[in-house]
């Protein structure tokens, strides 16, 4: 399978390096990240989703009004709303976005987050109710017949699914964590599992457990895995480094950042991903190829915040160096969301397409001689 490339769209300008611009929700703002990815052949973009944030069905629907082929990824966190009334939602988005919707399952880190929307329960049994839900909304999706579900979180009887998804057999579900439970949930149901962006070794350590738990669970098939990072490119490497320690300087100087973290997690983070990238920052700042981890200290890995850092084929090669111990989908988002989206279109996106492209070539080559 070729490798997928995922972008990532908000409701107004902003990020961590700069205060947010405009309104909370602003259309035209949307429509023009939207069509930047489109044009610039992303094959998703990520919805993310937060306490308190613009509602990600709703924002996917926009989106996929003012694109054509471009697919959504949504956020969504079991638990909120029913599993079967979830099912329909976003089984009626797939057919009006002509089947270009994705499901990114994130059962939450936060306790301080999960309470804002109202949520009490310990991350274990978040967990519990994620894999219980996912085997709701997977039937609900693929199921011709009537069933009913009689389980610790959710009970229903005789739940008939009247709205299919357009896509068959199901909408692909996308699967965010990196703690045990993570890998036992997700191995069993994602077909993407999702990690952010840490060093090659530690990254295939993770690739390991959730193929372990996949196995575990009897799939003959593991999730396939997709890796996060915020690219930071420069015509030459030392302009890109000196890029990176401006955009270190904003970071550290605003004081934003630390204020959203402390206003997501009450203070440290305590969800495994965040744990861990922090964790290889304080081992060093620089690691394999491109790897850069001091943006995760100053963010406080509030979210995807390791940077590879480069000239676009620096960067390329980088990212090829994850695809080469199985990596298949690049989760890419910039500190200038918009602007950087044009650039990873236009100067890497294509370097690595050609490159994949060259090794598909080769072996075909090879065989006729």
């Amino acid at each position: 399978m070729p490798v997928e490339f995922v972008g990532m769209i908000g409701t107004q300008d902003a990020s961590e390096t700069r205060p947010a611009r405009g309104p909370v929700v602003d259309p035209a703002y949307v429509r023009r990240f939207a069509r930047a990815h489109e044009d610039g052949g992303f094959d998703r973009v990520l919805i993310g989703y937060g306490a308190g944030w613009p509602e990600g069905q709703q924002v996917a629907a926009y989106a996929a009004a003012h694109t054509e082929r471009l697919g959504l990824l949504v956020a969504h966190r079991p638990g909120f709303v029913a599993p079967t009334l979830a099912a329909r939602a976003f089984a009626t988005l797939d057919h009006f976005s002509g089947g270009r919707v994705a499901v990114h399952t994130i059962t939450g880190g936060s306790d301080v987050e999960q309470a804002r929307d109202g949520d009490y329960l310990a991350k274990d049994e978040r967990y519990e109710r994620t894999d219980e839900y996912l085997e709701i909304l997977k039937r609900a999706w693929t199921s011709g017949t009537a069933f009913s579900h009689h389980g610790k979180h959710y009970r229903l009887d005789d739940y008939t699914p009247r709205v299919r998804p357009l896509q068959n057999p199901r909408i692909p579900l996308y699967f965010g964590g990196s703690s045990p439970a993570a890998y036992r949930v997700g191995g069993k149901h994602a077909d993407v599992f999702a990690l952010w962006g840490e060093p090659l070794k530690e990254t295939a350590e993770q690739i390991a457990s959730v193929r372990a738990a996949a196995k575990a669970a009897g799939r003959l098939t593991p999730p396939r895995i997709s890796v996060s990072f915020r690219p930071i490119l420069g015509p030459t490497g030392e302009l890109a480094w000196e890029r990176a320690e401006r955009i270190l300087d904003k970071i550290t100087a605003s004081g934003a950042a630390k204020a959203a973290r402390e206003w997501r997690d009450g203070g440290a983070p305590t969800n495994a991903g965040s744990v861990r990238l922090l964790a290889a920052a304080a081992k060093a700042d620089r690691h394999d190829r491109a790897l850069w981890t001091p943006l995760a200290t100053a963010t406080g890995a509030a979210g995807n915040s390791t940077a590879l850092v480069g000239t676009p084929e620096t960067v390329a090669q980088a990212l090829l160096d994850y695809v080469d111990i199985g990596v298949t989908t690049l989760l890419i988002r910039g500190y200038d969301p918009l602007d950087d989206a044009i650039d990873y279109g236009r100067h890497l996106l294509p370097l690595v397409r050609s490159e994949l492209a060259r090794r598909e070539r080769q072996p075909a080559a090879a065989a006729a001689v």
